[in-house]
């Protein structure tokens, strides 16, 4: 099955918010952030599809600036051969703002529940109904989220100096 048919059974299904980016090494099909989990359930279900393989989830800050934040999920259909790039683009929130949140897809893939960790400790996204959020590489102690833009990091950590001065 090819991209072009994919993001027309995705459109035809969930509706002319879906886009696609065809352009780069590989294209990425966007899909609304509310949708997410719902999409992923149809992605792996359907006898079409069958994308039972989850190989990763990325997340992207956009900065300040732009305001927005973003999660690529690559999928593979390990039968049926299918590679797929789908991407959430959603609001970024300040200091004084709860966390991003987005539903998890650790239900639908296992893989996922490492995944959103991972994201959640780094980027600091919320993902919503996830069995086990909670940090994967940092300390649970450990004040914000490294990858992102506006990340300051402490200056100690247990009496450890944390940052490197020249």
């Amino acid at each position: 099955m090819t991209f072009e048919e994919i993001k027309n059974i995705l459109v035809a299904g969930f509706g002319e918010m879906i886009s696609a980016d065809e352009k780069g090494l590989q294209p990425s099909i966007t899909v609304p952030s509310g949708s997410i989990a719902e999409i992923c359930q149809f992605l792996f279900e359907d006898e079409r599809f069958y994308f039972d393989y989850l190989a990763c989830i990325t997340a992207i800050d956009n900065g300040p600036g732009l305001a927005t934040m973003e999660l690529i999920y690559n999928l593979n259909s390990i039968p049926y051969g299918h590679e797929l790039m789908l991407k959430i683009i959603f609001p970024r929130n300040t200091e004084d703002q709860p966390l991003p949140s987005v539903s998890t897809v650790s239900h639908i893939w296992r893989t996922a529940d490492w995944h959103e960790r991972e994201t959640f400790d780094l980027f600091g996204i919320h993902f919503e109904n996830h069995p086990d959020l909670r940090r994967i590489l940092l300390p649970e102690d450990w004040e914000g989220h490294p990858l992102r833009k506006d990340y300051s990091a402490q200056e100690k950590y247990h009496g450890i100096n944390v940052r490197y001065e020249n």
